[in-house]
């Protein structure tokens, strides 16, 4: 797999100084590359408690990416997935330690709490006050006697650097990150595993198959799962979460991107989880953003803390950070009503036509049925969504079916036209709502049914700027309509079919995505659309010929 680094060896040192010179001068980094590698504020108060945290790198913007006001004091980096040295503890300690003392944010995993350890006992052994706290928010296992530290360490970050600049003492900060650390649990999900840059991925999921439960290096996950709907996944997650959390009122959620989960996906997610009953006594929630990631790990995890008002108070605090997803009060979405002249008019009065009904249904069915293949055969030339274009559409025709008028050609055509500019997304949605609006009124200027559809042929050519021979959906209309006009519904299906297979063979799209390709790219490939419309013709066809048995 390719990725976007010089050498392997300087993936750490690369990462640190880039965030520097993003950052506008607000941090500074130790000397001591690539040995110690410890990301600090520029500026800190002497008076106040620091906080420390840190680990294996891979994790960004974790821990460097939340070093900043009212958060860390200072950050220590190791390699990739791989706990710094004593030494890099050590120094990031002496580096940013004041009188008023240290605390250290450490995870529960062996490495860090043996190296931030050691290095607390140097420290303490030189005069400085050292206290850690352990974060262990991992619920996969419930009885593990070592639960990881994930994604809710950074409630414990939050928390704590609030208390501190806040001005409270070593101990007092000390107490409320420990109380946040038994107050929060965490659960993760992921299709994939993590990539560390320069390596090939490892395939250990089949398609399908998720893995519940699992670390943020790598590791297989506790459980292994056939992905469920978003929201049947949410139920199954938030099921899992006990003690202070199911027993709170009062909860803030963080959702966070492991790695390489689109927006969209962790959108549906945070709704899916707050639509639990867990989530419903969710006040606060944060992200979703990547937070805590684990490289290109394809997933997610959930992290619950149980909230009370000082730490409701530390989570709304501001900081400089750029990076921490902000909390945001829970609540209902706005929705308004649709602005008056949308539909252009009065709605038509619905009415019914058995055979305009039994052609609708079968066109729409046959469109929905064919979703996936024709996405399928999208991905090839364009971007992926022409099946799901025409499926939307002919979902939302057959969801008003009852309310269109069927007996009146000219308002039923106008009637589907709207509700394909309304629906269907895309540039094939938009060119079928022009098509059936100006079949539409060809038809009430008293053409027949192959002269108006003909003059839809045109208002797609006039709007869309696509000819014949350009690879769009046109290369099949246009033969199906000639068709139409002597031969019936029948040859009309054949030459649509016809049209669509001819379109394999054009090495140039005149339009669309398609249209940015390179002629290798295009052969042997029918364009969606084309396909899409023959699909339509032949349903149209099917129905016709079992009506007339």
């Amino acid at each position: 797999m390719a990725h976007f680094i010089n050498e392997r060896s300087g993936l750490v040192t690369d990462a640190i100084d880039g965030l520097l010179a993003a950052n506008g001068g607000r941090l500074a980094r130790l000397d001591g590359y690539p040995e110690i590698r410890v990301v600090l504020r520029a500026e800190l108060d002497p008076s106040k408690v620091a906080v420390i945290s840190g680990g294996g790198s891979g994790h960004e913007p974790a821990h460097a990416g939340f070093v900043g006001s009212g958060m860390l004091s200072a950050a220590i980096c190791g390699d990739v997935f791989a706990s710094p040295s004593v030494d890099a503890v050590l120094a990031g300690i002496l580096a940013v330690a004041s009188p008023a003392g240290c605390l250290l944010v450490v995870k529960n995993y062996a490495g860090d709490r043996l190296n931030f350890g050691l290095a607390a006992e140097r420290a303490r052994a030189a005069g400085i006050k050292v206290e850690t706290v352990l974060v262990a928010d991992d619920i996969a296992l419930p009885d593990a006697a070592q639960p990881r530290g994930i994604a809710g360490t950074l409630f414990v970050h939050k928390i704590a650097g609030h208390a501190a600049a806040s001005g409270a003492s070593l101990d007092a900060v000390a107490a409320i990150a420990r109380r946040a650390a038994g107050a929060v649990q965490s659960l993760g999900i992921a299709v994939s595993t993590a990539t560390i840059p320069g390596s090939r991925p490892e395939q250990r999921l089949a398609e399908g198959e998720a893995e519940l439960g699992l670390g943020i290096h790598g590791e297989p996950g506790i459980e292994r799962i056939t992905l469920p709907k978003a929201a049947d996944l949410a139920q199954q997650m938030t099921a899992r979460f006990s003690g202070a959390v199911a027993g709170s009122k009062r909860l803030a959620l963080l959702v966070n991107n492991l790695g390489s989960a689109t927006a969209l996906e962790m959108q549906i997610l945070t709704k899916a989880v707050l639509d639990t009953p867990l989530g419903a006594r969710v006040v606060l929630v944060l992200g979703p953003s990547p937070a805590m990631t684990a490289l290109d790990m394809h997933g997610a995890s959930v992290s619950f803390l149980a909230l009370d008002d000082a730490f409701e108070a530390a989570l709304l605090s501001d900081t400089d950070v750029q990076a921490w997803p902000r909390a945001r009060r829970v609540a209902a979405p706005q929705v308004r009503a649709l602005p008056d002249g949308l539909r252009g008019g009065l709605e038509p009065t619905p009415s019914r036509d058995d055979a305009a009904a039994g052609a609708i249904t079968a066109v729409c069915e046959a469109l929905i049925g064919a979703e996936a293949s024709l996405n399928s055969l999208d991905a090839k030339v364009g971007d992926g969504d022409t099946g799901s274009t025409f499926a939307a559409g002919a979902r939302a025709v057959v969801a008003d079916l009852d309310r269109l008028p069927q007996a009146d050609p000219v308002a039923l055509c106008r009637a589907l036209g709207e509700r394909l500019g309304r629906a269907a997304g895309g540039s094939s949605g938009v060119l079928m709502s022009i098509f059936f609006a100006a079949t539409g009124s060809a038809l009430s200027d008293g053409s027949s049914w192959p002269a108006a559809l003909g003059r839809g042929i045109q208002r797609v050519r006039d709007y869309g700027g696509a000819n014949p021979g350009d690879r769009t959906l046109l290369d099949a209309m246009i033969p199906a309509v000639t068709a139409l006009e002597t031969g019936g519904i029948g040859a009309a299906a054949h030459a649509a079919r016809a049209g669509a297979a001819a379109t394999a063979e054009m090495r140039r799209a005149g339009t669309g995505r398609s249209s940015y390709l390179a002629a290798s790219d295009l052969a042997g490939h029918e364009d969606p659309g084309a396909v899409a419309v023959a699909i339509a013709f032949e349903a149209l066809a099917a129905q016709a010929e079992g009506a007339t048995k």
